[in-house]
């Protein structure tokens, strides 16, 4: 069993991590939680480093009321038992013609070595990519059609973890709130809520 000292210890080199320069300090790390569940965002938005806590707005909301629909968890119930990460900790900025920036792939790298080091810390048994770009991080590019909705057996760095991708809750896009997506979305939550580590 993984102790909350080792994970709080993870959690304070990852909130020093000064890798990118182009990224926006500070660090956004979740609670230390010794969780088999890890969800796995995309980047921080622009308001998760002001309130010091990932998925902290209007995405976040989605995410926890979908969690509490499924799992009757409240959001801090959800941030206790669930580890949360990211594909990138840090906010990468605006880009000029509006939008949040996407992390570039040198970003992606450096940041990776943390996500690696919180598998190898937490051996966790079901990982939620949220998003196109963490879901590629472990099934590669892939339609979310063919992949919302599924269970996938994967291995991540000679990790054995089950995978349930579910799709970004940004307001920006419709695809959750409208057919086929919605569908399969409960179908994904389903699929979380009988998961054993989860129910155990």
């Amino acid at each position: 069993m993984t102790s909350l000292a080792a994970v709080e210890k993870h959690l304070a080199a990852l909130r020093a991590c000064d890798r990118c320069p182009r990224m926006h300090q500070p660090v956004v790390v979740g609670r230390a939680t010794a969780s088999k569940v890890l969800l796995v965002g995309q980047a921080p938005g622009d308001k998760e480093p002001k309130l010091g806590r990932p998925f902290a707005w209007t995405a976040g909301k989605t995410l926890f009321k979908w969690f509490h629909g499924s799992l009757g968890w409240t959001e801090d119930e959800v941030r206790d038992r669930i580890y949360f990460a990211a594909v990138c900790r840090c906010f990468p900025g605006k880009r000029p013609e509006g939008g949040d920036r996407v992390p570039a792939p040198d970003e992606i790298a450096n940041c990776s070595a943390w996500l690696e080091r919180e598998f190898t810390l937490l051996k966790p048994q079901l990982v939620l990519p949220v998003g196109k770009l963490a879901i590629s991080q472990f099934l590669g590019e892939r339609p979310l059609i063919a992949t919302i909705g599924k269970k996938f057996e994967i291995e991540y760095h000679g990790h054995a973890v089950d995978c349930i991708p579910l799709p970004h809750p940004s307001g920006a896009s419709p695809w959750h709130r409208m057919e086929p997506g919605k569908t399969l979305l409960n179908r994904a939550l389903a699929l979380v809520a009988k998961h054993e580590v989860v129910r155990g």
